[in-house]
């Protein structure tokens, strides 16, 4: 079929049985398109035996398996590095395709040179809407979510046509690799969280548009952590949230953004209270977390530590 037009870039970090779950729907997909494609899996050290299982699935071309655990934004960019495609879908490992989705995709951004990234629709395993598109986060989303009208005001991904975005997730994002390398990757300072943000506002910096795409569809089996996982996540979140504003906007933008988004998590800590099924202690972990970034341990002290226990444990460790 010639050249490589599209790189399948999935990165699995221990969860084999959804990686294989989404590699079979790839698998699918591939033999729905026109063009030809490839299929390269980064498996970030997992110990459940990911990374051969992806050496056995039919679909998949190459394997890059590390032995130390590292950030997403890291990750990513090698496989994006290494991909042979003019375009390359980034998809999590808990992301699955559904029929259709690649051309979608593909049709958007053949369609509009314009535009560097296009985002699928994503639902819940139940089938009910995930939001996958938004503005760019500053004092007026945070206002926003502050005023509860955020549901309006900064989730783009509504409607049933294809339009441009402030920027979308990568559990299933198709990229322009020329232009991802234009601006330089991803930036390996976002261990997770806010990377595909900041990926796309420097691609708006550019000049390049992202795109939300509803014709292509995934389903995000979002794996939800609970205990000390939950915790590391709110951490992560938080400090890479603080990592954009100061990065994009002033020192003030990114004060005001802390105080109005604790504001908001503390009002559903509140409410959380007296309504049945909710978590106010959650809600108030966000609290601490968004108002002291700098605190805390998060996912990438949990690679740290992942990583210190491997070395121990080797012969030569």
């Amino acid at each position: 079929m010639g050249a490589v037009e599209l790189s399948y870039c999935i990165v699995n970090t221990g969860q084999r049985e959804l990686l294989l779950a989404g590699l079979d729907a790839v698998a699918r997909e591939r033999e729905g398109v026109a063009f030809a494609t490839e299929v390269i899996v980064l498996d970030n050290a997992s110990q459940d035996g990911s990374a051969q299982a992806a050496r056995e699935h039919p679909a998949v071309d190459r394997v890059i398996a590390l032995d130390r655990r590292r950030g997403k934004a890291e990750n990513d960019s090698e496989i994006l590095q290494q991909a042979s495609g003019r375009y390359a879908l980034l998809l999590n490992e808990d992301s699955e395709l559904l029929p259709g989705a690649t051309g979608a995709l593909h049709a958007a951004l053949e369609s509009d040179a314009g535009a560097a990234a296009a985002g699928a629709r994503l639902l819940r395993p139940d089938g009910t809407p995930q939001p996958s598109a938004w503005a760019f986060p500053g004092p007026a989303s945070a206002l926003a979510s502050a005023l509860f009208v955020h549901r309006w005001t900064t989730v783009q991904s509504r409607g049933e046509e294809t339009r441009p975005v402030g920027w979308a997730q990568s559990a299933a994002l198709l990229v322009r690799r020329e232009a991802v390398e234009e601006v330089g990757w991803l930036d390996p300072d976002f261990f997770v969280y806010s990377d595909e943000v900041d990926l796309c506002r420097r691609l708006a910096d550019h000049g390049w548009q992202t795109l939300y795409v509803p014709s292509a569809v995934a389903i995000h089996h979002e794996q939800l952590s609970t205990g000390a996982a939950a915790g590391r996540r709110i951490v992560e979140m938080s400090r890479n949230r603080d990592l954009y504003m100061r990065k994009h906007h002033s020192a003030p933008a990114a004060a005001a953004v802390r105080w109005l988004t604790a504001w908001s998590y503390a009002v559903r800590a509140l409410a959380a209270s007296f309504l049945p099924g909710h978590d106010p202690a959650r809600y108030r972990a966000h609290v601490q977390a968004t108002l002291h970034p700098d605190r805390g341990e998060g996912l990438r002290e949990a690679a740290e530590e992942f990583n210190r226990g491997v070395a121990g444990a080797s012969p030569t460790g």
